[in-house]
């Protein structure tokens, strides 16, 4: 038995949200306070997994092992509903608590593992089949765990995550190459636009790159447009965030369009945020 306390271990999550709040809105008031505790501690459970992929000094497949370690301990602790990893002993108390779908977490650990493994994706099917471990599963559990877990909204919720881990990519194209030597733009669509892997290492900026970078970005546009019913639909201030996350998204993707140079990261402005909330408070998208 582990001599931790729950109350300790979710202590130890708030704690890894606060050294990393600029990239998770944890705090913030569209979420309801009862579900603070419980995304942050998912938060530091991909936190962990997330660093296990992509920090450290490891080789890519000791980051796997340490993956597939984690991978274990995190079935060890749900069979026992213990563990003497603070991150893992409150996460099977969200579980539980929540009613989660474990299989959720076990996809995110996927894509990471992917990540050590899969460095060029051969076809669009191919990315998208990463989206559904990396991406697919925050939007799932967010559902899950303000009870909005309807097969509609999954499907919905589905194209706007999917949709934003592009952007993601599009946004990084030099930083994954340079960082970690890989390119998720597929293969074959590189090769039909005339574009090679020194484009991205070397940053050129010519006409091929950008017609290639047009047609990803329009593709990701096309479909966030396709979920956001799932800001229609939803209640309150949950439907609230989500139609922002919605009009953030779709603000880059008009940012990457106008770009001159493909190699600068488009920021969102104070003026883009009004506009932002302006369509999320009025339920609709730029244009109508």
């Amino acid at each position: 038995m582990t001599t931790l306390t729950l109350q300790q271990a979710y202590q130890h999550c708030q704690q890894i949200v606060r050294n990393h709040y600029e990239n998770f809105p944890v705090a913030s008031w569209f979420l309801p306070k009862k579900l603070r505790l419980p995304i942050s501690v998912i938060y530091a459970f991909a936190r962990h997994a997330d660093d296990l992929a992509d920090e450290g000094e490891l080789d890519d497949n000791q980051r796997y092992i340490a993956l597939e370690q984690y991978q274990s301990d995190l079935k060890t602790a749900l069979e026992n509903n213990d563990s003497d990893n603070p991150v893992l002993l409150a996460l099977t108390d969200v579980i539980k608590t929540h009613q989660l779908p474990t299989e959720l977490f076990y996809d995110l650990l996927t894509a990471f593992k992917m990540d050590t493994k899969n460095k060029r994706y051969p076809t669009f099917d191919a990315v998208l089949n990463y989206c559904h471990y990396s991406a697919n599963p925050v939007g799932r559990l967010l559902l899950h765990l303000h009870k909005q877990n309807t097969p509609e909204n999954l499907k919905y919720s589905d194209c706007i995550c999917t949709a934003l881990q592009l952007v993601n990519f599009y946004q990084d194209i030099h930083q994954d190459i340079n960082e970690n030597n890989r390119i998720y733009i597929p293969t074959n669509e590189l090769e039909k636009f005339k574009v090679t892997e020194q484009h991205f290492s070397e940053k050129i900026n010519d006409s091929n790159m950008h017609k290639l970078m047009q047609y990803q970005i329009k593709r990701a546009k096309k479909i966030m447009l396709s979920g956001t019913a799932l800001g229609q639909q939803l209640p309150g201030l949950f439907g609230l965030e989500i139609r922002l996350i919605i009009q953030g998204g779709l603000s880059i993707t008009d940012k990457l369009q106008k770009l001159s140079n493909l190699f600068d990261r488009p920021r969102l402005t104070r003026t883009d945020k009004f506009v932002m909330l302006w369509h999320a408070l009025r339920k609709t998208n730029p244009g109508q």
